[in-house]
């Protein structure tokens, strides 16, 4: 089951979703998953856009629309992948992740080779949840280096020992 992440600054949530398990249910279901998919991930992108005041799409189902009927035409399913991979990439930027995902690489993938973009899409969606919900390691604060441990007290006395000879063999 996919782990609900709260989006800081609002009430929704998104999901942080099994990479492979996006791709198996899409392509079990025909596809029929991908389009359910597709809406959730703009909605939480448009979530978390409307929490840092950053435009990061105003309606998902736009975007199904256009991902669905609009694929009749083409041009509106080029739009709609297009504007979601940017999306991605911005999301991952406004959340503070350090090496952004590259939004034309997923959608060539998402365009070119569909399982692979999905995959790829849904790994860098996770990055953008991870580092942005509270209490992740990535979003915490660096903590300071810890105070240098005291020093050592004096070594204590060694007792006088009677002189030997060595080992000696019992008797």
């Amino acid at each position: 089951m996919a782990e609900e992440v709260a989006i800081a600054g609002t009430g929704s949530t998104a999901k942080l979703r099994n990479p492979l398990g996006v791709v198996g249910l899409s392509l079990i279901t025909l596809g029929i998953y991908y389009v359910f998919w597709w809406y959730f991930i703009n909605r939480e992108m448009r979530d978390f856009g409307r929490a840092r005041n950053v435009d990061l799409g105003e309606s998902p189902g736009n975007s199904v629309l256009a991902l669905t009927l609009g694929a009749l035409i083409i041009v509106p399913a080029l739009v709609t992948l297009w504007r979601t991979s940017d999306r991605i990439q911005r999301a991952q930027e406004v959340a503070g992740v350090e090496r952004p995902a590259n939004g034309p690489i997923i959608f060539i993938l998402l365009l070119i080779i569909g399982p692979v973009g999905i995959w790829y899409a849904q790994n860098e969606l996770n990055k953008a949840w991870q580092a942005q919900a509270p209490g992740t390691p990535a979003s915490l604060p660096p903590t300071e280096p810890a105070a240098a441990p005291p020093p050592p007290a004096a070594p204590a006395q060694p007792r006088p020992e009677a002189p030997s000879q060595g080992p000696q063999a019992p008797q």
